[in-house]
């Protein structure tokens, strides 16, 4: 009985998933007059206007330029920082390192809303406010910690004897650790920059206060449609579908590292 009934389960799991994806995409390919005055399961007047108007209009389509941008900054950042420091937790004991790996926890823990005033006025005095690197290094402040939780697992798994044969071999640590170790970790480096991409990609309060026009991300302007006309549903919900693309393809391209992360890493 529990195996008969497990296609329907699954069926009515993927149903509850799909149904808001759907209907988003359904309200992006209607008018506002439709979506505000009958409920339709398709669009009556099939329209692409309100994706016309995104990628027409600048302070929509380079919403997602500037997202993308301190995005892969922080994913760069974080991955290269993470790397190093994730092989020293998991090599060398050293005093308080246990200690120092639980704050660097806490720090991914800790809501942005408690750094968002500090990072506001930091960068404000620096110069930083509004910048693509003022996001991105922001961001760090908890896919960092992240990155090396999740690497330093990966790494604990590789025997130290590689390590040393690889010394006994002469090669020196920059060479042993980009020829040798980083492949045998190749899937923990795809499922931390996954994961970092994809919390940098949605986080809005930190994006948001550390920003204004020139760095301003597509979460904050999809929060900002309000016009004396009221609000945009349709494009709103065209921006929507579009800012589920770049998470769909980066989740397309390293799918066989997250499969292989999630059943040898910590993850």
């Amino acid at each position: 009985m529990r195996l008969k009934s497990s296609p329907v389960v699954m069926t009515l799991y993927l149903l509850f998933l799909l149904v808001p994806i759907y209907w988003l995409v359904n309200m992006s390919l209607k008018t506002n007059t439709e979506i505000t005055s009958s409920f339709t399961l398709i669009p009556n007047d099939l329209t692409f206007r309100n994706y016309l108007v995104i990628l027409t209009d600048p302070s929509w389509y380079m919403g997602y330029v500037n997202s993308i941008i301190y995005v892969v900054m922080n994913t760069v950042i974080s991955i290269t920082v993470a790397l190093p420091a994730a092989y020293a937790f998991s090599r060398y004991s050293f005093m308080g390192d246990k200690h120092l790996f639980f704050w660097l926890l806490t720090n991914r823990m800790a809501p942005p809303a408690v750094f968002a005033l500090p990072f506001f006025q930091l960068y404000s005095s620096v110069g930083l406010f509004d910048t693509h690197i003022a996001v991105a290094l922001a961001h760090c402040l908890f896919n960092v910690p992240l990155a090396v939780w999740i690497l330093e697992g990966f790494m604990r798994g590789v025997p130290k004897e590689i390590d040393e044969t690889a010394y006994i071999d002469g090669y020196s640590f920059p060479r042993f650790f980009v020829k040798i170790f980083m492949p045998l970790i190749a899937s923990g480096i795809g499922v931390a920059a996954f994961f970092c991409f994809m919390f940098s990609w949605v986080e809005l309060l930190l994006s948001r206060t550390l920003t204004s026009v020139n760095a301003k991300p597509i979460a904050a302007t999809m929060t900002r449609t309000v016009s004396a006309s009221g609000m945009d549903w349709g494009v709103l919900a065209a921006a929507g579908v579009l800012t589920i693309v770049p998470g769909a393809l980066v989740i397309y391209f390293v799918r066989n590292y997250i499969a292989k992360g999630f059943a040898l890493g910590r993850v």
